[in-house]
């Protein structure tokens, strides 16, 4: 496992991090998903990304009671604030700033985290308000380092041009070969800005793991499969988008990888993205993905790949 250093912070993170959007204390039983986190530390990876609206705490509850045997110092903490909890609780407010982080601290069990983020942009709060509040969660100690998730451009170039307060050390865009749109703005903002990506769904929901044949249903146990993880994948299910990732199984193997190396690969071959949040119901997930770490491959498979994807 090869690790990056996330923005201008001092936390050297895996280039692959577990995630636990729609598995952990949601669509993964508790067993398999304890079997997942301790696969993960023995391949190295040391980032956990979850956050407060999975399971409406299901998640880190998951977490606290899994990682309590842990030292703390042994792996890198991450969760965010910002959809509903409650019908009164969503947000950014400096009052919900301070109420979900103590919230998030009691279910993670731990008197820190070491990455708290925004989840969205709040366009019902003053930004200044929000950041005020995230200072106070850094000199209080509950959280080490600040980002974000799916911040627009402008919000982003607000928040690095405002003095007196705690600096964003990453931002979590969504970003694959099948999704692109941070290339535009958002990345070379923050690469000027000494903010770095962690990218959730580089897999595109497992898409690009090849598992998904064109014209054929998905396969049993799969993501697409479970009502619990399957409601966000419809968009790339499409014949467009199957037909092109078909394509691009040779040009894994040329690299002498699977399609879902390749892909994170592909995402890690940027040198703004800190780390790739992988999802995993099964141990075996992790012990592949985690393997696209260090990865060398031809940038003109990488090219071509681009090419086949932007034919869709």
């Amino acid at each position: 496992m090869r690790y990056r250093r996330l923005g201008a912070s001092d936390l050297e993170v895996s280039e692959i991090s577990l995630g636990s959007w729609l598995t952990y204390g949601v669509g993964v039983e508790a067993e398999a998903a304890r079997a997942c986190l301790d696969r993960a530390f023995e391949m190295g990876i040391n980032f956990i990304d979850t956050a407060n609206i999975y399971g409406r705490g299901a998640a880190e509850t998951f977490l606290g009671e899994a990682l309590a045997g842990r030292a703390r110092d042994s792996y890198i903490l991450a969760t965010k604030l910002f959809f509903p909890m409650t019908d009164a609780d969503s947000g950014l407010s400096a009052a919900q700033v301070e109420k979900q982080l103590d919230a998030s601290l009691r279910r993670l069990k731990t008197d820190y985290v070491d990455l708290y983020q925004c989840h969205r942009h709040d366009e019902e709060t003053p930004l200044e308000e929000t950041m005020r509040a995230l200072t106070r969660a850094v000199e209080s100690g509950k959280a080490r380092y600040i980002g974000f998730s799916e911040w627009p451009a402008d919000k982003i170039k607000e928040v690095v041009e405002m003095t007196g307060v705690a600096r964003f050390v990453s931002s979590q865009p969504q970003y694959s070969l099948l999704w692109r749109a941070p290339e535009r703005e958002v990345i070379p903002l923050c690469a000027a800005n000494h903010i770095s990506q962690i990218v959730w769904s580089p897999l595109a929901q497992g898409v690009l793991t090849g598992k998904y044949a064109p014209g054929a249903p998905p396969p049993a146990g799969s993501r697409a499969t479970s009502e619990a993880m399957g409601g966000w994948i419809g968009a790339w299910l499409q014949p467009p988008v199957l037909e092109a990732v078909e394509k691009l199984k040779p040009l894994a193997a040329e690299a002498g990888l699977s399609l879902a190396q390749f892909a994170l690969a592909w995402v890690l071959r940027e040198p703004n993205v800190a780390s790739a949040i992988i999802g995993a119901s099964r141990p075996t997930q992790i012990d592949e993905n985690a393997a696209a770490s260090g990865a060398k491959v031809d940038p003109a498979l990488f090219a071509e790949a681009e090419r086949i994807v932007s034919l869709r």
